[in-house]
């Protein structure tokens, strides 16, 4: 049950994230339920990361409908190409797969692939942005640093947040500043062949 404070909380933001461990079991489905509601009636963003982790659940069925019980309802979801091949049951790389089966009209949907960068889709169109090369130390925290901003400039902010992460260890403390995100970019963009790898 969601509190009054939380509640009134979630009225004053303006981008609402989740993921879908709190879907595996009460009283987190209800709590996340209500406070994505709430979040949607107060005109939030609402953005997803299922973040699979099919061990936490009863079984990989149970997993699916749960991921799949709250999709139509996020404006940006993130996902891995594992996580669509496991959603989807077929290609990753398969555009016209991707379209028919997790794409709603409204959704910006980001795939992640590791170290060859990553893919956006839109109703409109979809492209892909190399990942940014370095030496990698600790991929922890890499899908935690990868954040949508504005699709093709916001996917190399997001890489280029995500290189520099797995070059330090551990996830949080790994986490750049803005200011070094941006003045990394200007050195990545020279890049003929980018890889950075993801957990």
């Amino acid at each position: 049950m969601l509190s009054s404070c939380f509640g009134h909380f979630l009225l004053q933001v303006s981008v609402f994230h989740r993921g879908s461990i709190s879907l595996i079991e009460e009283p987190c489905i209800s709590t996340h339920l209500a406070a994505l509601k709430i979040a949607k009636e107060s005109g939030c963003i609402l953005s997803y990361d299922p973040n699979l982790r099919l061990p936490l659940w009863p079984s990989a069925d149970a997993a699916r409908q749960g991921i799949m019980s709250i999709w139509n309802q996020a404006d940006i979801i993130k996902v891995s190409e594992e996580e669509i091949s496991y959603l989807t049951g077929g290609d990753p790389y398969d555009d016209d797969a991707v379209y028919k089966k997790p794409f709603h009209p409204n959704l910006r949907l980001l795939v992640t692939e590791g170290q060859e960068g990553c893919r956006y889709y839109t109703k409109k169109f979809n492209s892909k942005v190399k990942a940014i090369k370095v030496k990698c130390v600790d991929t922890t925290g890499a899908g935690d640093a990868f954040d949508e901003k504005n699709l093709r400039e916001g996917l190399m902010f997001a890489n280029a947040c995500r290189a520099l992460t797995v070059t330090e260890r551990g996830a949080i403390p790994a986490l750049p500043t803005r200011v070094a995100v941006l003045d990394f970019l200007p050195k990545a963009s020279e890049q003929p062949h980018c890889f950075c790898m993801m957990c």
